[in-house]
Formats: structure tokens, sequence, C-alpha cells
């Protein structure tokens, strides 16, 4: 990874910020648009057509972009196993799960380490596919899509909040957050002022061109938060959002991700140990042997002393992938 202070960090921003000052020409922004229109090609020309190559673009209704009609449910887990090999025996972490989430809810989901909540992540977010059952998200069965569909859907259609930010250094704050858009394929010169107004929502406006590793912890998380919004996604799966932050830091971001998706009617699937998060959802689901279980909302502000230190204790789940970042 480049050093954003060492001279090809300076040469890496330079040619981002050329790539993302094209927002509004005639040029494709998108490798893939411009590989497309490399293979139209004339009618009758050997090159591979863009239906063959996408048959799910090719419709005036294209699934990916533009799910026609947005459903009330926007999660809907059906029958999910999922399982490894693990020294020459099967492990099953999913079984028969299922669940559905609406439009504008806030569900957070809990289990101990090891329960399979990062593996269930995976799957909502098409980075793996279930041995058995559906996945529809938006009214769109990622089950049926191949892998190259599932991350352009995965990119218009999902935002994602990380436990380590995962902010690209050798872009500045702004063009984090406008990288979704380019990715999207849609960036537009309007684009660049509807980013700075998230900045200015997340009280960090004046950061713009800041580099990330000058903001600290709660700041570059506050930033996340802003990313995963700016496209506007159909669902953000967030994935312990405050776990590498202090309790003050993580209480003022819980506040920060609680009011934004509210009143951007977004709907929100977090991964959390956090209690005061789970206070904060409408709906709580847990994970228990593979099955998920709905659980009432807790009563009380916060864990006792002993269910926090068996979260400290717990700590990251080593038994289960790590999400990837789209």
């Amino acid at each position: 990874m480049q050093n954003p202070g060492t001279a090809e960090g300076v040469r890496g921003r330079k040619r981002t910020r050329s790539a993302l000052s094209r927002v509004g020409k005639k040029r494709p922004l998108s490798g893939i648009r411009r590989s497309r229109a490399r293979n139209r090609g004339p009618r009758g020309s050997p090159g591979r057509s863009r239906a063959r190559r996408f048959p799910l673009l090719s419709t005036p209704t294209d699934v990916l972009s533009n799910p026609t009609p947005a459903p009330d449910v926007v999660l809907s887990l059906r029958g999910l196993r999922k399982g490894y090999q693990e020294g020459g025996r099967r492990h099953d972490v999913l079984l028969d799960a299922t669940a559905e989430i609406r439009r504008g809810e806030f569900v957070v989901l809990l289990g101990p380490s090891g329960s399979g909540k990062s593996t269930l992540l995976n799957v909502v977010s098409g980075i793996d596919i279930p041995d058995q059952g559906t996945v529809e998200v938006a009214g769109v069965d990622l089950t049926a899509l191949s892998e190259k569909e599932r991350t352009l859907f995965r990119r218009r259609h999902l935002g994602f909040v990380f436990q380590f930010f995962n902010l690209l250094p050798t872009l500045t704050v702004l063009e984090n957050l406008l990288l979704p858009l380019e990715l999207k394929g849609t960036v537009a010169s309007g684009d660049a002022a509807r980013a700075q107004g998230l900045l200015e929502r997340v009280g960090l406006g004046d950061r713009g061109r800041t580099f990330p590793d000058r903001l600290s912890g709660g700041e570059q998380q506050r930033v996340a938060l802003a990313r995963a919004l700016v496209h506007e996604p159909d669902l953000i799966l967030a994935d312990e959002p405050t776990g590498n932050l202090d309790p003050d830091t993580g209480e003022r971001v819980l506040e920060l991700l609680d009011s934004l998706v509210r009143e951007d009617g977004r709907t929100l699937l977090a991964v959390t140990h956090s209690r005061e998060l789970a206070a904060r959802a409408d709906r709580i689901l847990r994970l228990d042997h593979g099955h998920l279980l709905e659980d009432p909302r807790p009563t009380g502000p916060g864990p006792t002393g002993a269910e926090a230190a068996s979260q400290e204790a717990e700590g990251p789940d080593p038994a289960e992938p790590v999400v990837r970042e789209p």
C-alpha cells in the first residue's frame, strides 16, 4: 500500500484526482463501460454483443440498476444453509436461516463468537452464496446471479460500514465519498455537492480535501458512514461499526448512524456486540446454532459488568470469514 506522503503516494493521488475530474465529461469513467463500448461493434461483427456479455443489463427494466417494483421487503432470507469443510469434517454455520427485513427498518444481529454472523453478512452481500436457500435484496434473487452480476448489484444497491473504516489512504475524504458513485457508473457534476452535503451532516464539512491519515478514528468512521449512504443504497450492512472506537466516541458514532439512517429512510442490518446499538434497533435477530431467531428488545441501557467482560474476552470471531470490501 502506498504511503500518502511518499512520491508514489503523491502520484497515486494525482492519477485518482485526474480520473475523478472527468466527472460530467463525455469520456466514460468506468472500465466496464469502456470495455462494453469496445466490444459492441457494428451489427454482425464477430465481437461479443452487450446482451451476450451482460444479459441482465440488456433489457429496459434492468434488474441490477432499477429493480421494479420497489418491494416493501428489502431483505428476504429463505432456508439458508452454509457450511465449510474443516479437518475432514463438515462444519455447518447456517441451518435453515430464515428472516425478512422491511424497508426503513433498523435491525441488529447478535450472536456469540463463531456463531456465523460474518458468514451471514457475506451471504447477504452476495460475496458468498449459500449451499441451499435464497437471498433476495430489493426483489432480486442474488443466488440466481453470476459472480460478476452480484458484484455490479452490490455496488449499486448495498452500502457497507466496516469496523476498521477501510478508507483508501491515497484518496481525500471527498474522493473516498465519490468512489462508490464512480463504481456505480453514475457520477455526475452534482454528486460532488451531494457528497459535500453529507460531510456537513457528519460534522466534517471542512475536511473534504484532507487525507484519512490526518483524521481520528471517530472522524474516519463518520466518513465511512457518509460513504455508505452517498449512493442511496437499498440496504446498509454494518459489521461492528463501533468495535474499533472508545466508548465515548462509539456512542457519538451510534447517534450519528441512527439519525442518518432514519432521516434518509434507509434499511440497516448491523452485526454487533453492543447493547447500546441493540437498544436503538427496531428489531433484534439472534443466530443460535445456525438458526435466526427474533429476540425482544433490551430494556437496559447497556451490558452489566459481567456481560461487558465476557464481550471483551470474546474479541473478533476467529472461526468466521471476514467480510471483504466490495
